[in-house]
């Protein structure tokens, strides 16, 4: 019996590593007949696994989604990747969904041989999480999203702009991108007939969603066009500003939420007043020119004189 079990783990850890597996390597690999692999799989099934088979020369064996989870098998890269994982929701931006994965976490480190353990409590104690300390989006809104993207379904949802002001949409949803500060879905506005960048923890969906739509091909990728709107076109003043350094000392102390850079060393960004613009272009410590708006020439010709003047 312990052998037939130590078996079947092997088995089941070479039905996850690839899609699809020949029998008759199955066998050779676990140093068995093919009947015996028949017969390990059909217990498989029994255990509640979803394995498909095809016969013929070409046939073999592919582990497929069951309606239930199994249990899963891992190498130690992946439960610490798991386990890494479990950390930063546990602190993240998600509404909700901290004990969640607290309690996913205390089931999986139970189970981890100690050299693992050591490792991600290492990483735990080095760590400090600043995120989750602005507005989270609930995790149920984020599968809404998510499954509307993944059947081409029209998204319909409540929404406050910046502003405060409420209204409802109709979207066809395409993206959802993490800056690594907050959710963001990219869709196209039926009604404005435009691309259009949402806040996530700002969406209250409506149910059901809308009708199915044929996706269409956005102007840039998802990424790209979030960052451009996030970094420049969503602040009350949008600015363009040619810095003069080596695209990889820019890359290293720009985060990405602050707009898009590009390769000629071009940022467009923006901010909600134009002397806290003028203080975060100050503080990157690299020679800049404004090339628009022309407002905030004007104001950084006026602080030179008055830091002159100090």
């Amino acid at each position: 019996m312990l052998e037939t079990s130590v078996r079947l783990l092997r088995l089941l850890s070479l039905l996850q590593s690839r899609p699809e597996w020949p029998g008759r390597e199955l066998a050779e690999r676990l140093d068995v007949t093919t009947r015996t692999v028949r017969n390990d799989i059909e217990r498989l099934r029994i255990l509640g696994y979803r394995i498909h088979s095809t016969t013929g020369t070409a046939g073999g064996y592919r582990l497929g989604a069951g309606a239930a989870l199994p249990p899963l098998i891992l190498d130690d890269e992946e439960a610490v990747a798991v386990a890494v994982s479990l950390h930063a929701a546990a602190a993240g931006t998600v509404t909700g969904i901290e004990e969640t994965s607290l309690r996913a976490l205390t089931k999986l480190q139970q189970m981890l041989p100690s050299r693992l353990r050591r490792r991600i409590d290492a990483l735990g104690a080095a760590t400090v999480s600043v995120a989750g300390r602005g507005p989270t989006v609930d995790a149920e809104t984020l599968t809404v999203i998510a499954a509307a993207i993944r059947d081409h379904e029209q998204l319909r949802f409540d929404y406050e702009d910046r502003d405060g002001t409420a209204g409802s949409r109709t979207a066809e949803p395409h993206r959802l991108v993490y800056t690594g500060r907050r959710w963001y879905l990219l869709a196209w506005d039926t009604v404005r007939a435009d691309w259009r960048t949402f806040r996530a923890d700002r969406i209250r969906p409506r149910t059901p969603n809308g009708p199915r739509f044929t996706p269409r091909r956005p102007p840039s990728d998802a990424a790209t066009h979030v960052v451009r709107g996030v970094g420049s076109t969503a602040w009350r003043y949008p600015a363009r500003v040619r810095l003069h350094a080596p695209l990889a000392q820019l890359s290293d102390i720009l985060p990405p939420t602050v707009g898009l850079l590009h390769d000629d060393g071009v940022l467009e960004t923006g901010g909600d007043s134009l002397i806290n613009l003028a203080a975060f272009l100050g503080s990157l410590d690299v020679p800049f020119t404004v090339l628009d708006p022309p407002e905030l020439r004007d104001l950084l010709h006026s602080l030179a004189a008055r830091y002159a003047n100090a």
